[in-house]
């Protein structure tokens, strides 16, 4: 086998094993308790798995292999050193992190989301980012207020 065709197989094997890092946002990283034992479950997950590629006898196979499960080591590392373990909220007089809101939209559509961190935010699931636009808007609010976002409004149904 021809040198040029190993050189061009290890730079295309070293390409595939450079992955950029997971954006990391400029927020101040607030967990709740779930939250935080989230990140740890991920980093569990995601160290495994480079364990598992490292013991990849093929080089340019284990590369392959451990470029994913790194970056997500690196990622999830970095979010528990930052992570702000925030305390459940304990009154239910004003929205705030870890609240349960119930709103209903302009259009009469009512929705009921839990404001967390970035990480365990999941709107499918019925959570939303506390830096995401809805919850900005709601955080502070009481029940009966309305506030603007966008052309819509919200007013605050119930908090929980």
């Amino acid at each position: 086998m021809s040198v040029a065709f190993v050189k061009e197989e290890s730079a295309e094997a070293a390409s595939e094993t450079i992955l950029p890092a997971r954006p990391i946002s400029d927020r101040v990283n607030l967990v709740t308790e779930a939250g935080l034992k989230m990140l740890q479950v991920e980093l569990a997950r995601a160290q495994q798995a480079l364990d598992a590629a490292n013991l990849q006898e093929d080089i340019n196979e284990r590369r392959r292999q451990s470029a994913v499960p790194f970056r997500d080591v690196s990622y999830y590392a970095e979010r528990i050193r930052t992570a702000q373990l925030y305390p459940a909220p304990t009154s239910n007089d004003v929205v705030g992190f870890g609240h349960t809101v119930t709103f209903e939209r302009d259009d009469g559509r009512t929705q009921t989301f839990q404001i967390v961190g970035e990480d365990e935010a999941n709107p499918s699931q019925g959570s939303i980012s506390h830096g995401s636009p809805v919850a900005i808007a709601l955080i502070g609010k009481t029940v009966g207020d309305v506030v603007q976002l966008g052309p819509r409004e919200l007013k605050v149904l119930s908090i929980s």
